[in-house]
């Protein structure tokens, strides 16, 4: 569609233009303009133009130009450069004589079949393609006279091709009309298909073009390949049919972009000057995209000149003829081999369901089979590859990890792979660089070679930097060493889709060398080289809690896979054949270990020996942890449970994976707050000793008072005198009672007399708790005191129940009027308080987000002499009306909604609840 261009400039450039004489060029330009109005296809384009040309001539901007070519040059680029038209052109052509061509309708069915068959080209190539060149697009009328001939000489001959290139490189005329049975002849009888809308504006009409339930001779229909074949020659009706066909998926496009005609052009005389506007009178939009063809043209699918189009399309359509077989193999492939056989019948059905539409080569067809398959799969081991060059597919030789039957070989082999010493500080290392097979007479050996040297060091050293695979069933020998013999355990589970077995591979029933243990620590080495059964031992390491992992993320070519090629094809797909499951029955499927320390490969030993130093001391704080918790959190029983359950995840591994202070930080924060279920825990690294939250509160000079009450508070009327406070902290009480003149004067004087009130507490993350009793006894009347809440203090043991006062300063706002209350997620602490004390006691209305549930109250502890610290919340809040502990959770509004949204909403529910007030009087 062309864009929209204000009237005004287009008449600008067009009357500011020099003219013949002063008469001639208004005269020429109004009656240009009554063209443009009758008849461009565009006329919302044109709305106000006549007023705007009356103006333009009344400015008397009129110049002269003597030569009439100029002025039609001139008045050319001024009505394409306003309406962005490049169709539109106005000529001088004196001599100019009008030629009416004559209808083909209405010529002699003889001169009908000569135009025919030198526009229309059939022939039958290889493989049963089919060749079918039209340069001129036959309309209804012509069709229908000819009919018999054109079924039996061209279109039942195509219908029986396998495949079909459609060229229309040449066709540069034809009838719009025609285009309905071209693409009724490559759709499916039903359901008909909304194909075109062509606007004429002479006639001010709209018609619609759709396919045909029936046509001459046999459909086509949607199966079969059809390569149209276009160039910068290809215009009107041919681009209809290719742009049609190409949007509706039905063609692939080759060549070049087509010419960009137009479904109607006219040239029109301009009064009776000898000057010419050429006009498109009809537009044409596709429903298919609701653009169009005209003047941009139809961009083909592949991009090739056109004198090489037939040759690019042969080639498209023997990959397309290939399309179906490949697909075939790999689901044959994936059916057979795929190790996840509950996932195949989706894949498979994925696979035949695929729209390969736009596939136009070898390597677009395998990039898209393996972007669905890997969404489908959620399996970053299946992969379709384009192998260019024929790469040879390389296949790992598990025949290299098998071991010898004699002993003496079995022996050599054992020294050759395994490399055992005692480094410094009674420090085991264990290097080999490959899994060899396990077998008994293996073990053995072993036992003397490796384990029997290394029985009595403090922690063991496995270094996995120069490992690139081998047996994984040999993993199991490894890792049953590294257990209690007391204790069986699971390791993994192997599946095996080719053998079609399961292998669980547990700890040895029986070990022949001395055990090595599972309360020494153990630190496994990687590097970008470890692989295969490296990184699984790797990942066992982490999984089983056995060990510390340090160095690289390894290679992440674990795959478990075998290629195939693709017979007659540069296409390869690889399949996992083997599941791997670890200790807790989750798939693994590669991608790579991370450390749990992540150093430089060669770095690697030499952080050992510091992370060694670090887990020496690990137990006492976490001892000490337990110990602060239980001494100062406010659930004692909840402590007691915690504490016992975090010295329970280091006797079994857990800790294994923390390395330094800050990961162990965040290991014990997260154990405290996933045993407790409460996220107010919090363990932290700092190396200065953290200053207090609460230290006792500044009281403000009277200069000062000014100014903070003019940053904390905001304060608003809103239409139905309805008050607004917003303020973003709890000050402490005496602050409060120091401030209190200046804050009942300028705050709450301007709000206490209104008919209901909303607090903003969205943006309060909480402060002191000290002064919530008078803010809330403003809302009460002095009579009865109420209790609002009690507070338990586990640092004193005591029990604190928290009244209203018996009198305050300045004006209550009472008991009976309206307050509603806005929170958000940043809402904590003392505005929780406050907050759930109003709703308990069915003082206000609630609007917004649930609450953070922050602490009342939090003491930092530090844990032992280190320099970590524990933020641990020594009071809880107990609801006045049900005698529960709430803090924890937060509070949960009475109406939910985004924090953005509440104001708005409680003014909403203000004014609905004031209407049912007017109406119940």
């Amino acid at each position: 569609m062309m864009a929209q261009h204000t009237p005004p400039l287009l008449l600008i450039l067009l009357l500011c233009t020099p003219s013949v004489n002063s008469s001639f060029q208004p005269a020429l330009v109004l009656e240009m303009a009554k063209i443009l109005l009758e008849n461009y296809c565009f006329p919302e384009n044109l709305v106000g133009m006549q007023e705007a040309i009356q103006q333009a001539i009344n400015s008397g901007e009129i110049l002269q130009i003597s030569d009439r070519k100029t002025l039609a040059a001139v008045l050319t680029v001024g009505v394409q450069g306003a309406l962005n038209d490049p169709r539109l052109t106005v000529s001088y052509e004196p001599n100019f004589v009008p030629v009416m061509p004559q209808a083909l309708p209405s010529l002699p069915v003889e001169q009908l079949i000569w135009l025919v068959r030198n526009s229309i080209k059939l022939d039958i190539l290889d493989s049963n393609i089919g060749y079918l060149r039209i340069d001129r697009i036959i309309g209804e009328e012509t069709a229908a006279k000819l009919g018999s001939l054109l079924r039996d000489n061209i279109w039942d001959k195509v219908a029986q091709t396998s495949s079909l290139i459609f060229d229309l490189r040449y066709s540069t005329a034809g009838e719009l009309s025609g285009v309905p049975f071209i693409i009724s002849f490559f759709s499916d009888p039903e359901p008909l298909i909304h194909i075109d809308t062509v606007y004429d504006r002479p006639s001010n009409t709209t018609r619609e073009l759709w396919t045909m339930p029936s046509t001459i001779g046999d459909k086509y229909g949607k199966k079969k390949d059809v390569i149209i074949l276009t160039s910068k020659r290809t215009m009107g009706a041919a681009e209809a049919v290719a742009y049609t066909l190409k949007n509706l998926k039905r063609a692939i496009t080759v060549g070049e972009r087509s010419a960009g005609g137009s479904v109607k052009v006219q040239k029109i005389k301009i009064a009776q000057s000898e000057f010419y506007i050429t006009v498109p009178v009809a537009r044409s939009v596709s429903p298919i995209t609701g653009q169009s063809w005209e003047v941009n043209g139809v961009s083909p699918t592949v991009n090739v000149i056109a004198k090489e189009a037939v040759a690019k399309a042969k080639s498209l359509l023997a990959v397309r003829s290939a399309i179906p077989k490949v697909v075939q193999s790999i689901s044959d492939i994936i059916r057979r081999f795929y190790a996840f056989t509950d996932r195949t019948p989706a894949l498979l059905q994925h696979l035949q369901s695929t729209d390969l539409f736009s596939i136009v080569s070898e390597e677009d067809l395998a990039v898209r089979l393996n972007q669905d398959l890997q969404t489908v799969s959620d399996d970053p081991r299946l992969i379709i590859k384009y192998m260019q060059d024929n790469a040879a597919i390389a296949e790992e030789d598990t025949e290299l990890y098998d071991v010898p039957d004699d002993m003496k070989s079995l022996r050599e082999l054992v020294d050759a792979t395994f490399k055992v010493e005692i480094l410094p500080h009674n420090t085991g290392y264990l290097r080999f660089d490959r899994f060899v097979k396990y077998s008994v007479k293996l073990e053995e050996l072993m036992a003397k070679k490796v384990w029997e040297p290394l029985k009595d060091t403090d922690y063991l050293i496995i270094d996995l930097r120069y490992n690139t695979g081998g047996s994984s069933i040999s993993i199991a020998l490894i890792l049953s060493y590294l257990q209690d013999t007391s204790q069986k355990r699971h390791f993994f589970t192997i599946y095996d889709s080719f053998q079609n077995t399961t292998t669980d591979c547990d700890s040895l029933p029986q070990i022949t060398g001395p055990s090595y243990g599972s309360r020494r620590g153990v630190y496994v080495l990687t590097s970008y080289y470890t692989a295969s059964a490296g990184e699984e031992f790797a990942y066992l390491t982490q999984s089983l809690h056995c060990g510390t992992v340090i160095g690289e993320i390894t290679s992440g070519t674990l795959m478990h896979s075998k290629s195939f090629q693709i017979e007659g094809t540069d296409i390869a797909i690889t399949v996992p054949f083997i599941n791997f499951l670890d200790n807790n029955g989750e798939f693994w499927l590669g991608g790579g270990v991370v450390p749990d320390a992540i150093v430089l490969a060669e770095e690697a030993v030499e952080h050992v020996h510091k992370i060694a130093d670090f887990h020496r001391g690990l137990r006492s704080l976490i001892e000490g942890t337990g110990e602060l918790l239980e001494k100062h959190y406010a659930i004692h029983e909840v402590a007691l449970e915690v504490s016992k359950v975090l010295l329970s995840k280091w006797t079994e591994g857990l800790y294994r994976s923390v390395v330094d202070f800050e990961s162990l930080a965040s290991q014990l924060t997260a154990d405290l707050q996933e045993t407790s279920g409460d996220h107010r825990l919090h363990v932290f690294h700092c190396d200065v000793e953290p200053e207090s939250l609460h230290d006792v509160p500044k009281i403000p000079t009277a200069e000062e008072v000014g100014y903070m009450i003019e940053a904390l508070f905001k304060i608003e009327l809103l239409p139905g005198n309805v008050g607004y406070l917003r303020f973003d902290m709890m000050a402490d009480v005496e602050v409060v009672k120091a401030t209190g003149p200046q804050l009942i004067k300028l705050v709450w004087s301007k709000i206490v007399n209104t008919d209901a009130l909303i607090i903003d507490m969205r943006y309060n993350t909480g402060g002191y708790s000290t002064a919530i009793p008078l803010l809330c006894t403003y809302f009460f009347d002095a009579e009865p005191l109420r209790h609002l809440y009690t507070v338990f203090d586990r640092t004193t043991n005591t029990m604190a129940e928290v009244m209203t006062l018996p009198q305050v300063l300045g004006q209550r706002y009472g008991s009976s009027k309206d307050v509603y209350i806005l929170t958000s997620h940043m809402t904590g602490s003392a505005a929780e308080v406050f907050t759930r004390t109003m709703k308990d006691l069915n003082r206000a209305t609630i609007i917004g987000e649930p609450t953070i549930g922050g602490s009342l109250s939090s003491g930092t502890y530090q844990i032992g002499d280190s320099v970590l610290y524990a933020s641990i919340p020594n009071q809880v809040v107990l609801s006045a009306i049900t005698g529960k502990v709430w803090s924890v959770s937060g509070v949960e509004p009475h109406v939910i909604a985004q924090a953005n949204d509440a104001l708005p909403v409680a003014q909403r529910i203000i004014a609905a609840r004031l209407l049912k007030r007017e109406q119940g009087k």
